[in-house]
């Protein structure tokens, strides 16, 4: 399998060059919660999500965490709020792109914490947690799977997780909600799709296959490093999540 990175417009022009391609299924779209977004936030789509894009599966749900380079003073979602209160606009967030389910995190933040701090849109997670990790950029909400390994070497803190409940590769860090921002509960979801036409029969075949390669202690283990929770459901429930 050929892995190719199209990053840029809030991950829709990798969906794009999906939507397009032949409907055999060769081609396939490691989709995210931020295509479901993105109907409601650009105006011009050049495809349709519900219309063009046939789903798989939702393959994991990662959470997202609230992350700040290791100098950064505050240590926790109080002190970064009072941080921000205290110099509006000061402060800036970094997100995966503008429209992104990250963009909309830093925004519902900012939205319940009465904070100001400033957006700035990257393509894709690797160059804006650079950015980060340099100390050009203040906070950042990412998931735990692309930001760990830097919270582990000590370059990254992370000050809290955004789902409900606590990640299992970050037991130790609070949420936000149990943090002070009651009802703050928003994670992330992966999953696999292709262009519409593409016949049931292949559709149904990479459901299974693809459900199967989840249900094994490879895969769950491999995933759980990650902080991912594996899923592994049916088209109908794919496409379900995805309008939700």
């Amino acid at each position: 399998m050929l892995i190719e990175n199209k990053p840029g417009a809030g991950l829709n022009l990798g969906a794009g060059y999906v939507v397009k391609s032949t409907a055999r299924g060769y081609t396939l779209l490691i989709g995210a919660v931020h295509h479901s977004i993105a109907p409601a936030v650009y105006k011009k789509l050049r495809y349709s999500f519900e219309k063009d894009l046939t789903p798989i599966t939702v393959v994991a749900i990662v959470p997202d965490v609230m992350i700040v380079p290791a100098s950064f003073p505050a240590k926790t979602t109080a002190e970064v709020i009072a941080l921000a209160k205290a110099n509006p606009g000061k402060y800036t967030y970094s997100s995966t792109g503008a429209g992104t389910a990250h963009h909309l995190i830093g925004e519902q933040f900012n939205d319940m914490a009465g904070t100001d701090i400033r957006h700035i849109p990257y393509k894709g997670s690797s160059p804006a947690l650079v950015d980060l990790m340099g100390g050009q950029i203040d906070v950042m909400f990412d998931i735990v799977a692309s930001c760990l390994p830097h919270i582990q070497s000590g370059k990254l803190r992370a000050i809290a997780v955004a789902t409900s409940t606590r990640s299992s590769a970050l037991p130790n860090v609070p949420t936000v909600a149990e943090s002070g921002l009651p009802g703050f509960d928003i994670a992330t979801w992966f999953g696999l799709l292709v262009p519409t036409g593409t016949p049931l029969a292949v559709v149904t075949k990479l459901n299974a296959e693809v459900v199967r390669m989840l249900a094994t202690l490879e895969m769950k283990k491999q995933l759980a490093a990650m902080g991912a929770e594996p899923v592994g459901n049916t088209p109908a429930q794919k496409a379900k999540l995805s309008i939700e």
